[in-house]
């Protein structure tokens, strides 16, 4: 080896270039491989590394490239991505630019649509909750769809049909393609404004999830959750599912279906209401059938014929029992007044005299002991009570008060113990010891040691 031949030095910046165009030589390039540390960035650039099993590869997604990717790219998700590799040079680290990204195993549109489902899901958009009711008989309608499509047509037709009374108002709004979604969401608003609008229709004919992808964007959820009028959710065929359809107050399998729906309630109202009166009508007929019935089986009865006798025979018994009371009463007053003889007689023999001197004996030594106790018994009660009242002397707020104290209230009676809650010109109550006083603050004034003193 001859250490003195000359010798080609790079500089890392040259040798950084010349690996850089290596790198950028290979064109574009397709790579496979799972999201890592994915950051979003304020400017709307995506940052991320690719890895597999092997090596990891730093990509870098702008956002003039990824505005226009459907579904959100997040840690975990595996995809293909279209782009050119390049070298960052201020820190030699070598990646991808992507251009495109598609997810592996669901497409773009469907890995959207499930991700933002799930999202609205979690905030409550989809609960039952939160859903209003359809009015009964609406009025006027509105509908946000195209104006030159099948679906409005088929829609008018059968309101048309069913309902001629009934009032449209059609807010022509693009239903697929770019800008699509927010002429939709500012229909839904626009009705929103109206006063007279009772329910709105939110549709169009079916079509490809790409067609329908309108229907699928976060603008058209909000607006349509935010509604203070009753959605019908209107998109697609019975087997096309969209986020408007989870988010609406009702989903409509076709357009035509949410046309029939919002007129057929009037004229089902009608024939219920007939088939009710025609019900009501027949069963007070069979009921007054039948009440007549069973009023001409009670005249017909013999117990109406049995009656009078029945009656005689009861007057009959009813005098044989007053008879028989007075009988009992007239027993009973003989007894007692024999009875009350036996005892005067036995009364006679008594010396009631000497009865009474023994029992007025007794009585007054009972009595002479019944006051010597309760004079005893008042005297500690009197004590007890003293003691009490000076306890309770001792406690009451009066006692306060004779100390030059006083309570004050304000003009609903509420006791007043700071100065702030009055202000200049309250009528304040103020109780004494002797007395009260109705006053008027006049000015507000801190005391000494920092807290408001008022002064009337």
């Amino acid at each position: 080896m001859d250490l003195y031949a000359p010798r080609k030095v790079y500089t890392v910046g040259e040798i950084t270039a010349e690996v850089k165009r290596s790198v950028e030589a290979l064109g574009i390039v397709w790579i496979r491989g799972e999201i890592s540390n994915f950051k979003h960035h304020s400017s709307g650039h995506m940052y991320f590394s690719l890895k597999d099993d092997r090596a990891q590869l730093r990509a870098a997604f702008f956002r003039n490239s990824n505005m226009y990717v459907k579904f959100r790219p997040e840690d975990g998700l595996e995809v293909m991505v279209r782009g050119r590799l390049t070298v960052y040079e201020p820190r030699g680290d070598y990646q991808v630019i992507v251009e495109y990204m598609e997810p592996v195993g669901l497409g773009s549109l469907q890995l959207a649509f499930e991700q933002l489902k799930e999202r609205l899901r979690k905030e409550g958009l989809f609960d039952e909750a939160r859903k209003k009711k359809l009015p009964l008989l609406p009025a006027k309608i509105g509908i946000v769809t195209s104006p030159t499509g099948a679906a409005l047509r088929d829609m008018l037709r059968i309101l048309e049909r069913r309902n001629a009374s009934l009032h449209v108002l059609v807010y022509p709004a693009r239903v697929q393609g770019q800008g699509a979604a927010d002429e939709i969401a500012a229909g839904v608003r626009y009705f929103n404004t109206r006063d007279d609008i009772d329910v709105i229709i939110v549709g169009r004919g079916g079509g490809s999830i790409e067609d329908l992808w309108a229907f699928n964007e976060e603008a058209v959820a909000r607006a349509v959750c935010a509604s203070r009028i009753s959605i019908i959710s209107a998109v697609g065929h019975e087997v096309d599912f969209t986020i408007c359809d989870f988010v609406a107050d009702l989903r409509a399998p076709t357009p035509s279906a949410a046309a029939e729906m919002v007129s057929g309630a009037r004229d089902d109202l009608k024939a219920t209401v007939g088939s009710l009166a025609r019900r009501a009508l027949q069963a007070i007929r069979l009921d007054l059938e039948r009440r007549r019935s069973k009023l001409q089986r009670l005249a017909a009865s013999r117990a109406f014929q049995a009656a009078p006798g029945r009656i005689r025979e009861l007057q009959q018994r009813f005098d044989e029992a007053a008879l028989r009371l007075g009988e009992c009463v007239r027993r009973y007053l003989a007894a007692q007044r024999h009875r009350a003889q036996m005892l005067h007689v036995r009364l006679a023999k008594v010396d009631l005299s000497r009865i009474v001197a023994l029992s007025a004996r007794a009585l007054a030594g009972c009595r002479n002991r019944l006051e010597a106790a309760l004079l005893l018994r008042l005297e500690k009660e009197r004590s007890r009570l003293g003691r009490a009242a000076g306890r309770l002397r001792a406690l009451s707020p009066l006692a306060v008060l004779e100390r030059g104290y006083a309570i004050c209230r304000d003009a609903r009676g509420n006791i007043m113990t700071d100065a702030a809650r009055a202000a200049p010109g309250d009528l304040v109550a103020v109780r004494l010891a002797h007395g009260a006083l109705d006053c008027r603050v006049q000015s507000i004034r801190e005391d000494s040691d920092g807290s408001q003193d008022q002064g009337l």
